[in-house]
């Protein structure tokens, strides 16, 4: 059963399912909650009560909103922590990667730990150098750049296409569904915004995490020359022994849909680690 929390006139949609501690999933842009449709249940079979977040101007949460960035994201995150009565480890990806840094940067007694997949939590100077050596990388940007300039659904599908290298057996309904919702009017402009959004903000609260962060990356993003150093730079920005980072070869930008089990395997025992069990 979808909830609803209201915040400043909008409203965020979220599921809760399972028993135990808290565990927060919040997806990435132009995307939904049901992006954790694979990993949401297996944390829920292993006893973690799991929030499925629509972040604001996605799935069925509103539009409307005065901003789209990793900052409002976070407040979102951390009201959905307080409602529920947390602490919680927040699993954020993409710019909710970013988003989720914040959170636990500025309410440390709500988050007891995060992991980011695939996340933009770094400022990203331009890599000319990438883009002329690595075809994956320019691939991903040209098709990127047209979202942000024209607003178009088919340049987002293209670079999902490049973003998932495997695609699930479900791909095909989920592809019409992420294209439904993109139908809809407003949505695109969520989108480009998120994608106009600097993750400068997230970058400044680095220093200031104070619990646990394992940062996922799918060697195979497109979204980075070099998928590997962006997260050891993320790791460098952190206080020194509080990061973790694994690279997953073949990966993509959606590490938990195209290969969720491995994914489950690397949070479980983080979750084991950060939450304490009644």
């Amino acid at each position: 059963m979808t909830e609803h929390l209201s915040i400043a006139g909008n409203t965020i949609a979220y599921d809760v399912t399972g028993q135990g501690p808290l565990v927060v999933l919040a997806h990435g842009i132009g995307d939904s909650r049901h992006s954790y449709r694979f990993l949401a249940p297996a944390l829920a079979a292993q006893g973690y009560r799991v929030a499925n977040v629509d972040i604001r101007g996605c799935g069925d949460s509103s539009l409307g909103w005065d901003g789209y960035s990793r900052t409002d994201i976070a407040g979102d995150l951390v009201a959905v922590v307080r409602l529920l009565g947390g602490p919680a480890v927040i699993i954020g990806q993409s710019i909710s990667g970013g988003a989720a840094t914040i959170a636990a940067a500025t309410a440390p007694d709500l988050v007891a730990g995060v992991i980011e997949l695939a996340p933009f939590t770094r400022a990203q100077p331009f890599d000319l150098g990438g883009l002329v050596r690595v075809k994956r990388f320019r691939a991903g940007y040209i098709q990127l750049a047209q979202v942000v300039m024209r607003g178009k659904l088919k340049n987002w599908t293209k670079y999902l296409d490049l973003a998932l290298p495997v695609k699930p057996a479900d791909w095909d309904d989920e592809l019409a569904r992420i294209e439904a919702k993109l139908n809809e009017p407003g949505r695109m402009k969520a989108l480009q915004s998120m994608c106009k959004s600097s993750p400068a903000d997230a970058g400044a609260q680095l220093p200031n995490v104070k619990c646990p962060v394992l940062i996922v990356e799918g060697g195979a993003d497109p979204d980075w020359a070099d998928p590997g150093a962006e997260g050891e730079k993320i790791i460098a920005d952190l206080p020194q022994g509080l990061g973790e980072l694994v690279v997953i070869d073949g990966a993509g930008h959606y590490p938990h849909v195209q290969l969720p089990d491995r994914v489950v395997a690397l949070t479980l025992p983080f979750l084991d680690r950060t939450l304490t069990r009644a």
